[in-house]
């Protein structure tokens, strides 16, 4: 198979990168390295076809995607809070940006384009877990934004002749993550503080709940995404595992995983945020085939020992 993935030199685009190449796909990524690093690509990177490029440039578009198969869209401005204090940029990278890889990827006939779309897009409701068939209500630009970027999705599969597979993560962590980001996720940030001593800080009364989801879990969901049935096209399809971790039992298992004791500080709430978070994932399990290969105490696991392996610190 024959790939791109725009967003390539990102968190899950890098580790996406890796899960094709150990299958012997043709990797091309495209990234205009805002977000992403040629650094997370630096042991693949004769592999690879890399491209520097904008996805909202209809010609960098265009020459990404010539020849390709599938289209892994995984190119997103990220952070509910820069889409609450800039919501023009989100809507033009997450929304426009999508729709014109779509547009390239019709142009050139790409067979399908899977697309990472946000459990963002639920909103606060208070339905748990969150499962497809329930009303979607957005309550951040950031998630308007890639729910935007969904229905343009179902729209192309429904007007043209190009399959395509929305992906609704649930708070992808996983090695790569960048922790020194203004918006870093809560998962490496938690971890690398920790690690150097340092009390964690608890945005809210730490109550709040997510469906953290190892970067593994959402490179197996694209790659079934990119061989599932044609009955998938145009659907959207939750990623995560299926329960639900408290910020505060996260900084408990990240201690007895660390084997340091810590107390927590605590900030105001971020705007935007969402109380709980939990995926259903029965539809991805019945189109696409897809089951979490790893479980929060292992992905936490995982990243604490890449963070003191590749840190200036050591478990």
């Amino acid at each position: 198979m024959k790939a791109l993935i725009t967003g390539g030199a990102g968190f899950i685009g890098s580790n996406l990168a890796r899960g094709l190449i150990e299958r012997g796909d043709d990797v091309r990524i495209l990234d205009n390295l805002v977000t992403g690093s040629l650094a997370n690509l630096h042991d693949i990177e004769r592999a690879i076809d890399q491209r520097i490029g904008d996805v909202r440039d209809p010609n960098s578009a265009r020459g990404a995607v010539r020849g390709v198969d599938v289209v892994f869209h995984l190119a997103a401005l990220p952070s509910v809070a820069r889409s609450v204090r800039d919501p023009a940029s989100s809507h033009e990278v997450n929304a426009g940006g999508t729709l014109t890889m779509l547009e390239a990827a019709r142009a050139e006939g790409c067979r399908r384009f899977v697309y990472a779309s946000s459990s963002s897009v639920y909103g606060d409701t208070p339905i748990l877990p969150k499962h497809e068939e329930m009303p979607v209500s957005p309550r951040s630009p950031y998630a308007a934004s890639k729910l935007a970027g969904e229905a343009y999705c179902r729209a192309y599969a429904r007007s043209y002749d190009l399959e395509t597979v929305s992906l609704r993560f649930f708070n992808v962590f996983g090695p790569r993550q960048d922790p020194a980001s203004e918006y870093a996720a809560v998962i490496p940030r938690f971890t690398t503080r920790m690690l150097a001593g340092e009390r964690p800080v608890v945005f809210g009364d730490g109550s709040q709940s997510r469906d953290f989801t190892h970067v593994a879990n959402a490179v197996s969901a694209c790659l079934l995404a990119a061989s599932a049935p044609s009955d998938a096209s145009g659907e959207a399809f939750n990623v995560g595992c299926g329960s639900r971790t408290s910020l505060l039992e996260l900084v408990e298992l990240l201690a007895t995983i660390l084997g340091r004791a810590t107390g927590v500080d605590f900030a105001e709430p971020r705007p935007g945020d969402v109380a709980h978070s939990e995926a259903a994932v029965d539809r991805a399990r019945a189109f696409l085939g897809y089951l979490p290969v790893i479980g929060v105490r292992d992905g936490l696991t995982d990243v604490a020992e890449w963070f003191a392996r590749t840190g200036a610190v050591t478990v």
